[in-house]
């Protein structure tokens, strides 16, 4: 299940695309418009921060702005950094260890199948998809 911080991590970078990309926006600006906490918004920024997927400026005329073009952006990314893998099970995880029980697990081709699936499909759809209109 993709959690809020998930979900409102997407929530500010589809903002932050429907804006002047030269320009910083400030925090409170988005959290008004996404009707979201501008504190729990800090922690999220935070994270995109890090993760390089945004860039923040602090001070007068200082907030957020995306580091790439919105297409360059697959939702696959933006919550993989906020929720870790999307992995269905462990031992797909990327960092997993190999199971020793892969040969003869019965239910690994389901799950592989399930991660595939999942992984094409955030991967696959960009910031600027989620711009159009319904």
């Amino acid at each position: 299940m993709i959690s809020t911080k998930g979900r409102y991590a997407l929530r500010v970078m589809l903002d932050l695309a429907q804006q002047d990309r030269e320009s910083y926006i400030p925090l409170k600006d988005i959290a008004e418009r996404q009707a979201i906490s501008k504190k729990y918004l800090e922690i999220i920024v935070r994270e995109l921060v890090a993760g390089k997927l945004i860039a923040g400026v602090s001070g007068k005329g200082g907030g957020y702005r995306l580091c790439r073009a919105p297409e360059d952006y697959s939702v696959g990314e933006i919550l993989e950094l906020m929720e870790g893998p999307l992995s269905p099970v462990a031992c797909l995880a990327c960092d997993a260890a190999p199971c020793p029980r892969a040969a003869e697990c019965q239910t690994l081709p389901l799950w592989e199948g399930y991660d595939q699936l999942t992984h094409e499909y955030f991967y696959s759809k960009r910031l600027t998809d989620l711009m159009k209109k319904p």
